[in-house]
């Protein structure tokens, strides 16, 4: 009876059993409606059965979750201490989230991130690695001292329906590189560094130097250069002659550490919304902010792209880990000597690489490195298995035909998305060219007027005689000044454009693209707000908007008249 049992459940490892699992599973993916749903089918059915087989998880990175597929595009930002990170973030999304501060010592000591909530609040760290819906459940490993670290922000911003973003503590000094974290800093940046779509490295103007830690952090996002930008900070307090010397400093530094023929991608600016100091540069700030920001804009259109590009270079890399264990199997005695064969095989992993890739046509950047490799291998076991033609032939499918299916699926889903932009924070017009025809500060249209419109008395009264003053000294036509007239004046604040396209957009009440006496004074009374350290509103408040753009009360008597 039992043996009868065991030749029926025998009969589905026959290949008549495999043909049919091999169809069901090619006609799973012609099911599928989206990229995200095939990659999920794709990774369930031909490359976890692989990892899990190999143990690919005990020497690189953990299986994938649904949420791992289905999160939003996430932004890591990085840097030394006092580099602007975290202002950066407020002036990407116009809008402070809880437990930020901002200084000139360390402020920032947790990974924070922010996502999109409609509820403002934080979540632990803890809570966060049981959460199946967040992807942060497989950093649990790196234990309670990172987990007490590590928070979740929810904030109701229209840049986080987009995506989502990462803060993360500085980057400790050489004075201070050796205090010791309690978790390992380099491994958490590497993890976040695989499972984001952009990584943002800001350096300082005025602190050049490559600590131990800074070296081992950018050591550690080797392998994702492709989302990797560079942004000099801050580059406002330094006149255009120091800046040629820092940015060729800065060049010189990262070369050193990157260790690639390749230039890195360089953006200069000063990414803040405080009043720049040294004016010599503007429009190349403002170019440079122009394609960093188009840059992280299209991240929504490009995030199905990005997805099927890290599955396959994780399908690679699992394909070559699994030849490397397959081979130190067959070279593993069964009884006798375990310990001394095993320190060799060790020793002997860069011939092991170059037979495998000889014998199996496998390129050498699909490799591990082979250092690390050896560095893990030492505390391993040496318990491997042997090659499975079945699992390899199923990966080799899923490289050679499988994603080849899906790229017309994915040029619709590119189609689809060219309409797609980010909303909310910096991202309010349909591009980011702040000087358009008509318009000084690329936003056009009605901002339309408020709902609820106030009987007070309109707060920019009391400075509008100042404020007409200069208005007719820019001498209006027919009682309005173009944008050209106002946007010299304008940008004598030393404001960046983005934030005098704001306050363009807030005074031009009526979106007729040009300004009366009274939306130039309200552009004044705004601007001198923001001189002062206030943040701007998002819309244009009751109080503020300007009397005869004010809806006109209908009195009594007019209402008896008309009936």
């Amino acid at each position: 009876m039992c043996l009868g049992k065991t030749l029926k459940l025998s009969d589905c490892c026959t290949p008549m059993a495999g043909k049919e699992m091999k169809n069901r599973g090619s006609k799973c993916l012609k099911e599928v409606h989206t990229v995200t749903e095939a990659l999920k089918a794709l990774y369930r059915q031909k490359l976890l059965p692989l990892e899990k087989y190999y143990g690919f998880s005990d020497f690189h990175s953990s299986s994938l979750e649904d949420a791992d597929f289905d999160n939003k595009p996430m932004i890591l930002v990085l840097g030394q201490c006092s580099t602007g990170k975290t202002t950066f973030i407020r002036y990407l999304l116009e809008q402070e989230y809880p437990g930020s501060r901002v200084g000139p010592e360390p402020t920032t000591n947790n990974f924070t991130a922010i996502m999109h909530g409609e509820i403002e609040g934080i979540i632990h760290g803890n809570a966060l690695t049981v959460d199946a819906n967040k992807p942060f459940r497989k950093l649990s490993p790196f234990g309670t001292s990172f987990l007490n670290r590590f928070q979740c922000v929810h904030l109701p911003n229209r840049v986080l329906e987009s995506v989502s973003i990462i803060d993360t503590p500085g980057i400790l000094s050489v004075a201070k590189r050796k205090m010791n974290r309690g978790y390992d800093f380099p491994a958490v940046i590497r993890w976040f560094a695989e499972h984001v779509d952009r990584i943002i490295l800001l350096c300082d103007a005025h602190k050049l130097e490559i600590s131990d830690e800074f070296s081992c952090s950018i050591m550690a996002l080797r392998g994702n250069e492709d989302k990797l930008r560079v942004v000099l900070n801050k580059a406002d307090m330094v006149d255009s002659q120091e800046l040629m010397r820092v940015y060729g400093a800065l060049m010189w530094s990262l070369g050193k550490v990157f260790c690639t023929p390749e230039v890195l991608r360089v953006y200069i600016g000063s990414f803040w919304s405080s009043p720049m100091r040294v004016t010599d540069n503007r429009k190349l700030f403002e170019q440079e902010e122009e394609d960093l920001f188009a840059d992280i804009r299209n991240l929504p259109r490009n995030s199905a792209l990005r997805k099927l590009n890290d599955l396959v270079k994780r399908a690679r890399l699992a394909r070559a880990h699994a030849y490397i264990i397959g081979s130190l199997k067959e070279e593993m005695p069964f009884v006798f000597c375990g310990g001394k064969k095993k320190r060799d095989l060790i020793y002997d992993l860069p011939v092991i690489y170059s037979r495998i890739q000889q014998r199996h046509q496998i390129p050498r950047g699909d490799f591990p490195d082979c250092a690390k490799m050896q560095e893990q291998l030492m505390s391993h076991n040496f318990k491997f298995k042997g090659l499975k033609p079945k699992l390899l032939g199923g990966l080799d499918e899923l490289l050679n035909t499988d994603i080849a299916k899906l790229m017309p699926l994915l040029r619709q889903e590119e189609k689809a998305a060219e309409q797609l932009l980010m909303q909310g924070g910096l991202f309010l017009g349909s591009h980011m060219d702040p000087f358009i025809a008509g318009n000084p500060f690329h936003h056009s249209g009605s901002n339309g007027e408020s709902a609820l419109v106030s009987d007070e008395e309109w707060v920019v009264s009391k400075d509008k005689q100042e404020y007409d003053e200069i208005f007719y000294n820019l001498s209006p036509h027919e009682g309005k000044l173009s944008g050209t007239k106002v946007k010299n004046w304008m940008m004598s604040t030393h404001l960046p454009s983005s934030v005098l396209g704001r306050i363009w957009k807030l005074a031009d009440v009526d979106g007729d693209g040009m300004l009366d006496d009274e939306e130039f004074a309200l552009a004044g009374h705004l601007i001198e707000v923001k001189l002062e350290g206030f943040g701007l509103p998002r819309e244009l408040p009751a109080h503020l908007v300007p009397p005869s753009k004010r809806p006109r009360k209908i009195s009594a008597t007019e209402n008896r008249d008309n009936e």
